[in-house]
């Protein structure tokens, strides 16, 4: 069974910096693309960046460039999205994802979500 856990949301001021850590059980995380998706309320959910396996490439959404770090430790089967200068238009929900195929920035390339954890950043 397939478990993505996050952890790390909460309430930031625009400007500020936080980490959001993702431990993953139940696949073969090293061979999996991981990434994040993210959501507001009445809005479909938003690809913002992703890893491959070996750490070697990564991809993010243009509004997170420059200012948001995925990264991943197969150690520990973790993944982690590091979010620095933080603006208003990051408050969402987001999820830790395991891609199963397809394009990256499709929802529907995900294999498993986790349960989402919350950012909220007043101005």
């Amino acid at each position: 069974q397939v478990q993505l856990v996050e952890s790390g949301g909460g309430l930031v001021q625009a400007g500020g910096s936080l980490r959001l850590s993702c431990a993953a059980s139940g696949l073969t995380f090293e061979h999996k693309v991981m990434g994040w998706f993210r959501q507001t309320p009445g809005t479909e959910r938003e690809f913002v960046a992703a890893i491959i396996g070996s750490g070697e490439d990564t991809w993010y959404t243009d509004s997170v460039k420059g200012r948001f770090t995925i990264s991943r430790d197969n150690a520990r089967s973790t993944v982690d999205l590091q979010m620095n200068d933080l603006k208003p238009e990051d408050t969402a929900v987001y999820y830790c994802v395991s891609y199963r195929s397809g394009s990256m920035y499709s929802a529907q390339s995900v294999g498993h979500w986790g349960q989402g954890t919350q950012i909220i950043v007043s101005p």
